[in-house]
């Protein structure tokens, strides 16, 4: 470096850093729902299955008329 060159700050700038905290808020909230999704099938197809066992139970235990 010369001293014709000028010295760069030893911190970043204000701007920099929001935008690397935005940034950062935006890739976990990106990673939230993609993985939400995922979690919310495995749960819908878990509700499902406990309502089918529920219904069978329900059948098998009724009297037929």
């Amino acid at each position: 470096m010369t001293s014709a060159e000028p010295a760069r700050p030893a911190v970043p700038r204000a701007g920099e850093v929001q935008a690397s905290v935005l940034a950062a808020l935006q890739l976990v909230e990106d990673a939230r729902h993609r993985d939400g999704g995922r979690r919310r099938r495995v749960q819908r197809a878990r509700v499902l299955a406990e309502r089918a066992v529920a219904d069978r139970r329900l059948q098998r235990d009724l009297p037929e008329h």
